[in-house]
């Protein structure tokens, strides 16, 4: 049985104008990760969160965690239970795990992509280093991934899923008390130049024009409730991928990277209010 069922209205393809756009109802149903249905779309969609270093990760070291843990974290699917999910969002317990071939190398890469920032670098090692994490201050891993179409407003039902989650995993004892929370995430970069064309080359709704800026250069989160998350951040860092492409003047697609962000525990379910506010559900 689905946790629930969200419905969206989501533009149909090959409409330029707001008063000619057609609409299409969807139905988006909010269930348990499940192991017998899950586990090549959840590799798929870890591929694509680590984009560039995913080969650096044992993903189906990774993906079995998530599945081996049902009652925490949600998939979003679009047709039934035995569908793949378009979309999911999970928390893992780094110190409950630490001996996982998977976690170690994901620990390791979160104190090498931190090492520029002397602060959160600190703060990591601290946490993740071989004093913290053995240490009853335990870091959760969440992880959040979605196909490229769906709409931000799945979101906020997840992540207040899994604030109750993770309370009624702590109401049976389970080993979920977190001190703290790491967010990998994705930001592309523009340049001035590539700004210009953007702008040039993508039509504008007159909508659009009034509430939306049009792009500048600068750092971008692929997912815009980044931007909400950042705020309950001790900690935001962008960097580069291991594995980038070398980039010139006749690379194509977008220059991408990682963002990294570290957010106190005990502001999750606070997060998780601020997206509901932020993205309410289409009435």
């Amino acid at each position: 049985m689905a946790k629930r069922k969200q419905q969206e209205d989501k533009p149909s393809e090959g409409d330029e104008s707001d008063s000619d756009r057609s609409l299409v109802d969807v139905d988006f149903e909010f269930f348990d990760p499940n192991a017998d249905i899950d586990f090549l779309a959840l590799k798929r969609l870890l591929t694509q969160l680590f984009s560039a270093d995913a080969e650096s990760f044992l993903l189906h070291d990774l993906a079995d965690l998530i599945l081996a843990q049902p009652l925490v974290g949600t998939t979003v699917k679009c047709d039934g239970r035995e569908s793949d999910p378009y979309a999911f969002l999970t928390v893992l317990n780094l110190h409950v795990h630490k001996d996982r071939p998977s976690i170690k190398a994901l620990i390791s890469y979160i104190l090498e992509k931190s090492s520029p920032d002397s602060v959160l670098h600190s703060k990591l090692q601290a946490l993740l280093g071989p004093n913290g994490i053995s240490s009853s201050d335990h870091v959760g891993f969440i992880f959040s991934e979605r196909l490229i179409n769906m709409p931000v407003q799945i979101v906020p039902h997840m992540y207040r899923m899994l604030a109750d989650e993770i309370q009624w995993a702590l109401d049976d004892n389970e080993p979920y008390d977190f001190k703290y929370f790491i967010i990998i995430s994705r930001v592309y970069r523009l340049s001035a130049e590539e700004a210009a064309e953007l702008q040039a080359s993508s039509p504008r709704t007159k909508r659009q024009k009034q509430s939306e800026p049009p792009p500048a250069a600068g750092v971008y989160p692929f997912h815009p409730e980044d931007e909400y998350i950042r705020k309950f951040a001790t900690h935001t860092l962008d960097y580069t991928f291991t594995h980038a492409q070398p980039r010139d003047s006749e690379a194509f697609g977008l220059d991408t990277g990682g963002r990294m962000m570290l957010v106190p525990a005990t502001r999750l379910r606070d997060l998780a209010t601020a997206l509901v506010e932020a993205y309410p559900q289409p009435s």
